[in-house]
């Protein structure tokens, strides 16, 4: 019988992408940052019951601006982001710092 030896995700990412705090990692973290962020706007987007060109309108964007954020090809602009959030989804945008 073969034994699977399972990794944690924070393992997994230690073991392919180097630990916290080297380049590749870094570039790891930032990339799901964007990622996440797309998805959430998205999941938004969806809750609202909104299109891309609806939310786009609202925030004073383009259709296509919406679907490459959510498809994570385009970054944001933190002003922009405020727009699509408060104007097109009528919500609001909480930050936070890590340290």
């Amino acid at each position: 019988m073969k034994t699977i030896n399972l990794k944690t995700l924070s393992e997994f990412k230690d073991e392919f992408y180097g630990k916290n705090g080297t380049e590749k990692r870094d570039n790891l973290e930032k990339g799901y940052e964007q990622f996440k962020l797309g998805v959430m706007i998205h999941e938004a987007r969806i809750q609202r019951g909104l299109t891309h060109e609806e939310l786009a309108n609202k925030s004073g964007t383009t259709k296509s601006y919406i679907s490459r954020i959510e498809n994570n090809i385009k970054e944001v602009r933190f002003s922009t982001l405020q727009k699509i959030v408060e104007l097109g989804l009528g919500g609001k945008l909480e930050l936070a710092i890590k340290l």
